[in-house]
């Protein structure tokens, strides 16, 4: 695939900002290119823009290689980079499914691009025929989510990989709950699909949502494009270091996945027993989407009691639903509690 037959033409011929960092990179016993104050050390200085240190950590962890990964403050930010690198506002578009994560959406309305949206199944998978047919001339990319969320099920890898084959734009498939599903990571097909682009997150399994940090898995000449418009210092050195700490801690980190994997066991067959409760949706992610009677009054009744969860029911295909993140054995308890309360 052509990279540059999709680009826009003026990010073709932007010429991006160069900071002091991108000039020189390295060890050196003064500093004084880039107008940084002496004092205050470490956090004085500006931080590497392109996070070497850190890809390649994360390039061991991931088995990629660091000129695959982009970094950038949560997934939203290469989601918009992506819309802004290839579609052009008010002629292109982007097709995704319905229901799925909410900021494919804002992103494009933001950019001036339209959003085509094809409906999953009523178990919430996807078709790639259907999808395939709401393709068009100006249609740039297409966005998937496998563990698709609010749903939480992972889409089936044998459509998801035909609309990459069919597609003679770019798919994106978020990945953000991989590490709690027991299907596999579209990682190793990178090489194989140069119009694949994979987004993962340190928020989910990682348990990082506060220091946002988002990566994005594609090709050189992709990642490139996205280095080339970010902005110049788009990771701070705090989220930097802290993931650099996390990430020499898999282990726990697979701990922390397999408690709450079964957790969510647990509570699906929990809240199933509830005579409220019409339907616990199956999940691969680290939430259940659950269809109850009077679902808007009993998240009301939850709010009322300190307990929040996410109300869905105003939602393609999950009318009447809540979705419940699975949190600690203790949390998981209280909600249970007050659910029992209602009995």
């Amino acid at each position: 695939m052509n990279i540059n037959n999709l680009l826009r033409k003026n990010i073709a011929e932007l010429k991006p900002y160069s900071s002091a960092r991108d000039e020189y990179t390295g060890e050196a016993m003064v500093f004084l290119d880039a107008n940084e104050n002496p004092f205050n050390k470490p956090y004085n200085r500006y931080p590497d823009p392109l996070q070497r240190k850190l890809k390649e950590k994360i390039a061991q962890i991931k088995n990629t290689h660091p000129k695959n990964i982009f970094l950038g403050n949560g997934s939203d930010e290469p989601i918009d980079l992506l819309i802004r690198a290839f579609c052009e506002p008010g002629t292109d578009n982007i097709v995704t499914v319905t229901p799925t994560y909410g900021m494919y959406q804002v992103a494009a309305d933001i950019n001036n691009i339209e959003v085509k949206k094809v409906s999953l199944t009523e178990n919430f998978d996807i078709d790639a025929s259907s999808l395939l047919n709401a393709v068009d001339e100006n249609t740039k990319l297409v966005f998937l989510c496998s563990p698709n969320n609010p749903s939480g099920n992972s889409l089936n890898p044998g459509q998801m990989q035909k609309i990459i084959d069919g597609f003679a734009g770019i798919v994106i498939i978020d990945e953000a709950y991989i590490d709690f599903a027991p299907g596999k990571t579209f990682l190793p097909e990178l090489d194989k699909n140069s119009n694949l682009v994979l987004l993962q997150t340190f928020s989910k399994a990682w348990g990082m949502a506060g220091i946002r940090l988002g990566m994005a898995f594609a090709s050189e000449e992709i990642i490139h494009i996205l280095n080339k418009i970010k902005y110049p210092y788009n990771l701070n050195v705090l989220t930097q270091q802290k993931a650099m700490e996390l990430l020499e801690k898999p282990e726990e980190i697979k701990k922390w996945t397999k408690l709450l994997i079964a957790e969510r066991a647990k509570m699906a067959e929990l809240l199933q027993d509830f005579p409220f409760v019409v339907q616990v949706y199956p999940s691969d992610a680290n939430f259940l989407l659950v269809k109850m009677h009077d679902a808007e009054g009993i998240y009301r009744y939850l709010v009322d009691k300190g307990i929040i969860v996410r109300n869905r029911s105003k939602i393609h295909l999950c009318e009447g639903s809540l979705r419940i993140t699975i949190g600690s054995s203790d949390e998981n308890d209280i909600l249970l509690k007050a659910l029992k309360e209602l009995i």
